[in-house]
């Protein structure tokens, strides 16, 4: 048997600046619709993959039935309605986009569906209304469960906990299990100083080695705020003191890394902030510095989004390749058999 497996067709909807679909293509999802309302992170998305079809379009006017059949509905709807920074609403807030996310899972009727939000989704006044979405999504028939993932513990360096749904048919919910930890002990954290040592001393500046030693944690988490509110800084009063701590001054965004004899604490820039989510040096954000950021931070973290695409697939794969050997053989596929396939399932280069 080939380890070469086919690439699954994915639909993203709420694609911003493009991290769930860039870890979803390591994960060997190919993206058959891109749905994004917002210009600029269109512009990004098509920048970094011109091949993409990416369609500027409101979430609730889209019409999802040409792409019947899609393999996996994937997206990060608006987080607002359930942030701790905002009223939290939830399905009161205008922003909600849940709704229409399950409508275009019911158009399209996909293999699986992957969602995620801010932790406040998880907070227990909103446990109604995740139960209501379960229900919904059982009606349509499939299984899910609601995780919390800490983006840190995949290598990110950044503490950004995201509450994940995945949801999968029945067949392949059996064989569906949540990706693990690749740093699952805080002092195995990518660090700061780790991350951005590269960028930081790129303009020759004489205290990068000291500052590498003092931002020696991960990074409180990236806000990007709403399209009214937030702005080229790093967060609220407690995360720019959390910042000051590794020194690094959270009270705005630089141009460019500090130069030769540069005397305080710097600020980051907008690739160094794209760095702390996860997304490689060579993708391209679109914009003046304040969209750019934005984007930034509103962002679900790429390696996040490999993990678990790369686990939905060896889910369906491995459901696939059990209905197979039962149909050929006229038998059940043995334990053996079924670890040896699972084995060669493994995440694709993007």
């Amino acid at each position: 048997m080939g380890n070469k497996q086919k690439k699954l067709t994915s639909i993203e909807v709420c694609a911003g600046a493009g991290g769930q679909a860039l870890g979803l293509e390591m994960a060997g999802f190919e993206h058959v619709a891109l749905v994004e309302n917002d210009a600029r992170c269109c512009e990004t998305l098509r920048l970094n993959r011109p091949k993409w079809n990416v369609l500027e379009e409101d979430l609730n006017k889209f019409d999802g039935s040409p792409y019947k059949g899609v393999d996996l509905v994937a997206g990060g709807v608006p987080c607002p309605p359930f942030s701790h920074a905002g009223k939290q609403l939830g399905h009161l807030d205008d922003r909600d986009l849940f709704p229409a996310a399950l409508k275009l899972v019911e158009t399209t009727k996909p293999k699986a569906v992957l969602l995620e939000n801010v932790r406040g989704l998880l907070d227990p006044k909103f446990s109604d209304y995740r139960q209501q979405i379960l229900d919904k999504l059982d009606e349509l028939g499939y299984k899910g469960e609601w995780r919390l993932i800490q983006a840190a513990t995949h290598g990110v360096p950044q503490l950004r906990p995201r509450a994940i749904l995945v949801a999968l048919r029945p067949e392949y919910w059996e064989h569906f299990e949540w990706p693990e930890p690749t740093h699952p002990n805080p002092e195995n954290f990518v660090s700061v100083g780790d991350a951005l040592y590269d960028q930081i001393s790129s303009n020759g500046w004489k205290k990068a080695d000291e500052w590498r030693v003092a931002a020696n944690k991960v990074a409180p988490t990236l806000v990007g705020g709403s399209k009214k509110h937030g702005g080229a800084d790093l967060g609220p009063t407690r995360a720019k003191a959390a910042w000051a701590t590794m020194g690094v001054d959270g009270k705005g965004v630089a141009d460019e890394a500090p130069g030769e004899d540069f005397e305080g604490m710097p600020r980051i820039t907008v690739q160094m902030a794209a760095t702390l989510q996860g997304f490689p040096r060579e993708w391209k954000l679109a914009g003046r510095k304040t969209s750019a950021y934005k984007q930034v931070g509103n962002a679900f973290p790429p390696p996040v989004a490999a993990a678990v695409g790369t686990a939905i697939r060896q889910a369906v794969a491995l459901a696939t390749q059990v209905a197979t050997v039962t149909t050929t053989d006229d038998s059940v596929a043995d334990d053996d058999q079924i670890a040896t396939f699972s084995a060669s399932v493994e995440p694709q280069a993007a």
